[in-house]
């Protein structure tokens, strides 16, 4: 089943199905489970007018392949703001968890453009590719191209972690424009940024995640390029708090991402 058709059923319907070759591990890819949640609460909104402002995410359980319900609820609708509650369940059990707050925007006195200019990568063609590779890479990785721009790869043993680099969904997946769920897909496809300071292939996995849009291009293409970049705020006791932020093709600002990350290492 395609990406797109995917998403489309889940938008139109509370019984889906998620069919293989997007695992991650033991577990779905946590950003095809957002994405989603994101497309059934997307159609609950009613006023085109309110766009995504935050999403939070938590990964409660591990999704597997197969049959899933997804219950919605509005938990409020005001004149600006509408916020949505979206669970993903899996045998009668809750395994994720969306809260999405869709604003309008208005006039305001307060207007700071965005102070995070976009990294200066290597084109990407000129960068290093993150190869699927079946058996070491998530199978998840197959629909996605992933090119390295900055620090170190996964599993280097580096002194540093942290990264950067240019991501796309692969041109075979036949995706003819970006909208909101797509983007929530693309935006989880990259690795913990602590990954580059392991010594050896071991697992780490998200268990919260935080989106905020800034403005989502209204005519981003299938096979658009965007850019990413991630710190690590602090890592201990077997969690890392990481930042990243996603620029479009033309270096403006689209979304800051904050992820809980667990760490098995």
């Amino acid at each position: 089943m395609q990406l797109d058709q995917l998403l489309a059923n889940a938008a139109q319907q509370q019984e889906i199905s998620i069919p293989e070759g997007w695992g991650q591990g033991r577990a779905l890819f946590g950003g095809l489970v957002a994405g989603l949640m994101v497309a059934h609460a997307e159609q609950l909104v009613n006023d085109t007018a309110k766009v995504l402002r935050s999403a939070f995410v938590s990964f409660i359980g591990p999704v597997a392949p197969g049959a899933a319900h997804l219950n919605a609820q509005v938990l409020r609708t005001g004149k600006s703001v509408t916020s949505i509650q979206v669970q993903l369940l899996q045998e009668g059990q809750v395994q994720s968890v969306l809260v999405a707050s869709f604003g309008a925007g208005r006039e305001s006195m307060i207007d700071l453009p965005g102070r995070h200019d976009a990294p200066v990568f290597k084109a990407p063609e000129q960068c290093q590719p993150l190869p699927f590779i079946p058996g070491m890479t998530p199978e998840f990785f197959q629909h996605f191209d992933a090119m390295w721009a900055e620090g170190q790869m996964p599993f280097t043993g580096s002194k540093q972690p942290d990264f950067g680099g240019w991501m796309r969904l692969k041109p075979t997946e036949k995706v003819a424009k970006i909208n909101l769920p797509h983007f929530f897909v693309l935006g989880d496809m990259w690795p913990p940024s602590v990954l580059p300071m392991y010594n050896r292939v071991a697992p780490a996995s998200s268990l919260s995640w935080n989106l905020e849009l800034i403005q989502l291009p209204a005519q981003a293409s299938g096979d658009s390029w965007w850019q990413y970049q991630v710190n690590t705020e602090f890592a201990g006791d077997g969690y890392a708090y990481t930042q990243a932020k996603i620029w479009d093709a033309q270096g403006r600002l689209v979304a800051l991402s904050r992820q809980t990350v667990t760490v098995f290492i």
